[in-house]
Parts: structure tokens; C-alpha cells; sequence
């Protein structure tokens, strides 16, 4: 198969598989085609180089987003039945809103896009020419920690604003427990099996993705959603239990990774920039920003699945 048969066959997939997660009825379909539909952007973006991006899509589009899916998915029935509500169809008034705004925000895209000019301006010229003084090879790990380090330290902090609103839903009389997931499983069942024995590889692979971020795809944040992946199927094998959301170690770990970001940053200022990184150990310090970072994310994105708390301390 020529590559341009590939490429033209993989555009047709994903919009196959994005139209099938919409129209499909069944709950549980729309998640699986939703799954699918991140695994083969993540393949799309390694046609265009970009493994970065690809690493990304697959552990967050197709791997913590599906789990939290999942998780929605089965406390909505449990709360169905627990209030023994009739089943209703969505009353066409919502879905005629849903398609007018998602037909709206598409042509929106379309219309920018058309509108770009033909010559983009760029600085990655300018970037790639003050390389050697990050101290990195990989240019997505200079990018990101280097020449748009606020964006990155303000990306993580947003992360953490976001699981401080899921906890800001948490009743009074629950605060202080332990996050709320909560799956009945056997040990002998798949998900069982897999959770006793992947969390090991997958934190090495996490590891290695932070460590070799600095001169080939990998980074803070694919090394740490794979963490955080692993994190949750260790909570959903029984291994370990969710700690308390009070747990001041818990709490270290969330802020680790902004504020060694900011503290490193700061140091900057006595070299004449704030985020600016001294040039001998530009990769020391962006090392120990992409370990922070990394364990901060993990944190952070699992404690967002697992949800809110729901058990009195």
C-alpha cells in the first residue's frame, strides 16, 4: 500500500469511527468507538512526525479520558438505579442544539483556518538557532520548558486548579476522605490480572519517557500520564487504596512540579530573566523541572478520574 492510500484510508477511518461515537446509542459503543478514535489520531500524528503529540493523544485521548468515560458511565447507572428513573430519549430540542453547536464551532474552525496566511510567521528559526543553550536536543522539551516556559508553568498550574474544583463539589462531612472510585473486581478477572502486573513496566516506561525527553519524543507529561495511568489501575487492582485527599505527601506531590517550576524561575532573575536557565546546567535544571512536572501530572490526572471524595475520614 502506497503511502498516500494509507493516509487517504486513515482520514476515512477517523472520520468513520468519530461519526460512528456520535450516533451510536449504546453507552458503552460510544466509548469504545471514542477509544479507537484516539488511537488512530495518535497514528496520524506519527505520519506527520509528530510523536510527541502522538505519545499524548494515546495516553490521554484514548487511555485516561476512556477510563474516566468508563467511570461516568458506570456511576450514572448506578445512580439510575438507585432512583429507579424511567429511561428517556434525549427530546430532540437538545439534539438539534448539540448539532447547530457542533456544526457552528466546526465551521468557526474551518473559517480560521482559511483565513491564515499563506506565510506563517514563525520564531522557530530563532529557536532552533539557540538550541545548544538549552542544554537539550529534543526541540519540544527547549520549546516548552525554555521559550515558552510560562505557558508550560501556567498549563501545569491549571491542571492543578482544575482537581481543586472537582474537590471544591466535595460535601463537608466527606472532606478529608479518600477519592471516591469504587469498582467491585476479583483478582482472577482481566482488569484484575493486568492491574497486579503492569504497574511495575509501566512505571519504568514512564521513567524512561521522562528521562529520554530531552533528546527524543517523551517528556513531563507523556511519562507522567503513563504514571498516572498506572496509578489507577493499581487503585482499581486492590493493590493500593486512594489516599486521603488531606494527606499532606499527597499534597506535596500535586504542588511539586509548579513550584519547583516557579523556583527555578525566580532563581532566573539573579541571571537576568525570570523562567531563563543558566546554559551549563540548562539540562540538569530541565531534568529536575520534567521530574517534578511528571509527578505532579501523575497526581493530579489521577486524582481527577478517581473523582471527588466520598467517604467520610
Amino acid at each position: 500500500m502506497t503511502p498516500v492510500l494509507f493516509d487517504a484510508g486513515l482520514c476515512v477511518l477517523i472520520l468513520g469511527v468519530a461519526l460512528a461515537s456520535v450516533i451510536v446509542r449504546e453507552a458503552f459503543a460510544a466509548i469504545a468507538f471514542f477509544i479507537v478514535y484516539g488511537l488512530l489520531v495518535a497514528i496520524a500524528w506519527t505520519r506527520l512526525d509528530a510523536v510527541d503529540v502522538a505519545l499524548a493523544e494515546v495516553a490521554i485521548g484514548a487511555g485516561l479520558t476512556g477510563a474516566l468515560f468508563v467511570g461516568a458511565m458506570s456511576r450514572i447507572a448506578q445512580a439510575a438505579e438507585a432512583q429507579a428513573a424511567p429511561r428517556r430519549h434525549p427530546e430532540r430540542l437538545a439534539v438539534v442544539g448539540a448539532l447547530l453547536l457542533c456544526g457552528g464551532a466546526g465551521a468557526a474552525l474551518i473559517f480560521t483556518v482559511l483565513q491564515l496566511p499563506e506565510v506563517a510567521v514563525s520564531l522557530a528559526s530563532l529557536a532552533e538557532a539557540n538550541l545548544a543553550l538549552t542544554g537539550v536536543t529534543n526541540k519540544v522539551t527547549a520549546v516548552l520548558i525554555n521559550f515558552r516556559g510560562y505557558d508550560t508553568l501556567l498549563e501545569s498550574v491549571v491542571l492543578l486548579v482544575a482537581l481543586i474544583g472537582v474537590w471544591s463539589a466535595t460535601p463537608d462531612r466527606f472532606w478529608g476522605g479518600p477519592p471516591g472510585l469504587q469498582l467491585a473486581m476479583t483478582q482472577d478477572s482481566v482488569l484484575g490480572f493486568f492491574g497486579a502486573i503492569l504497574p511495575p513496566v509501566g512505571f519504568v516506561v514512564g521513567a524512561y519517557l521522562i528521562w529520554i525527553g530531552s533528546s527524543a519524543p517523551g517528556g513531563a507529561f507523556q511519562g507522567g500520564t503513563v504514571w498516572a495511568a498506572m496509578l489507577l489501575l493499581a487503585v482499581l487492582a486492590g493493590l493500593i487504596d486512594p489516599p486521603l485527599v488531606s494527606k499532606r505527601s499527597l499534597r506535596f506531590g500535586l504542588v511539586l512540579g509548579p513550584a519547583l517550576f516557579l523556583a527555578i524561575g525566580i532563581a532566573g532573575i539573579f541571571r537576568g530573566s525570570f523562567l531563563g536557565l543558566d546554559p551549563p546546567i540548562a539540562k540538569t535544571l530541565t531534568l529536575a523541572i520534567e521530574v517534578g512536572l511528571a509527578v505532579s501530572i501523575a497526581a493530579t490526572l489521577a486524582l481527577l478520574v478517581i473523582g471527588k471524595p466520598r467517604r467520610a475520614a
